[in-house]
């Protein structure tokens, strides 16, 4: 099959198109047809070997993280999907490759596709609709009535978050530049600091959540916008101890980890904040509960281009320049 791989590890290399096998299907899997794939700057990280430790990966390896598609065929033990089923999926992370003409993916990590979304705009939200679940339900526990700031509003996990935050009830501010303060106003933000303008640490305060998403000057400077007892979550590191015990780390890495992460654990502790690191994780059963806010209208997809499949390497370069609103699709179709 056709498929988009890595031969090396290589900060900004070229993916190389070529052939691939086509994935063994085992007995709790699901082999899908890929109509659509998003990319995600977790893709580039990977492809720039920035999580080799943490993720060994065989090379030559097929990237990608997002897939909506048609299953083809189902494992022996499989009894909850049949062929012909639309479904999308972000694959389990030991088991990625969707930027490819197939993928086996454990029936587990699969939901049926929104009945409302287009191939192409179901690619485009299990990674960083995942990622806003764990972070604001599974993690944060937010509550109506409590107050969040969601970092980098008009990305990926940003234009989600922002929408999964007001359905949960919560009050939400967010950071943008002025060219996106409409497009996150529109998604639901009560407040938007225009990060161009002013200083989002001096203008709010009290907030009980902040999803960072950032590098570490903003991860430190939003420790002063939370109260005590707040909670500080990172998508974008450093990875804290917690993360290092459930990935399965050894012990040298786990000390490595305690170490990146030390000062920021230490300053947040000292203002009563707790710190945590989220590592989204492939979970088909949040995934149809995130299926059902789509199909009732509380979240839908924020797409800002479209690149067919040859010009893989096209999109990965335009989500690199951080100005993409919303998410970036492959379509195979």
């Amino acid at each position: 099959m056709k498929a988009f791989l890595i031969d090396r590890y290589k900060k900004g290399g070229a993916l190389r198109l070529g052939q691939s096998p086509e994935p063994q299907l085992r007995e709790n899997d699901v082999m899908v047809e890929i109509h659509a794939a998003s990319v995600n700057l977790l893709d580039a990280k990977i492809r720039d070997g920035e999580f080799k430790l943490i993720l060994p990966y065989r090379l030559p390896l097929v990237l990608g993280n997002d897939v909506a598609g048609v299953v083809v065929r189902v494992g022996a033990k499989v009894r909850q999907f049949k062929p012909g089923d639309e479904v999308y999926a972000r694959p389990g992370q030991d088991r990625i490759g969707t930027f490819a003409e197939y993928i086996a993916i454990d029936a587990a990590d699969i939901a049926l596709k929104p009945a409302n979304l287009s191939m192409l705009e179901a690619a485009s939200i299990p990674l960083v609709a995942l990622t806003a679940w764990q972070v604001l339900v599974e993690r944060a526990k937010l509550q109506k009535g409590q107050r969040v700031l969601i970092h980098a509003g008009s990305g990926g996990v940003g234009t989600v978050a922002i929408q999964l935050a007001k359905h949960l009830g919560a009050h939400v501010a967010t950071t943008t530049s002025t060219a996106n303060i409409d497009l996150v106003k529109g998604l639901g933000a009560d407040v938007v600091v225009d990060y161009k303008k002013d200083d989002f640490e001096k203008v709010l305060k009290g907030y009980d959540v902040v999803l960072n998403s950032l590098g570490k000057d903003t991860l430190e400077k939003s420790l002063a916008v939370l109260k005590p007892g707040g909670k500080l979550i990172s998508i974008s590191g450093p990875p804290d101890p917690d993360f290092a015990r459930e990935n399965g780390s050894g012990w040298l890495l786990q000390q490595v980890m305690r170490l990146l992460s030390l000062g920021i654990r230490r300053k947040a502790k000292r203002l009563g904040i707790g710190y945590s690191f989220v590592f989204m994780t492939a979970n088909g059963a949040q995934l149809g509960k995130i299926t059902s806010l789509i199909e009732a209208g509380a979240i839908r997809p924020v797409i800002d281009r479209v690149f067919q499949f040859a010009k893989t390497n096209e999109a990965l370069d335009y989500v690199e320049t951080g100005r993409a609103k919303g998410k970036v699709v492959v379509a195979m179709k």
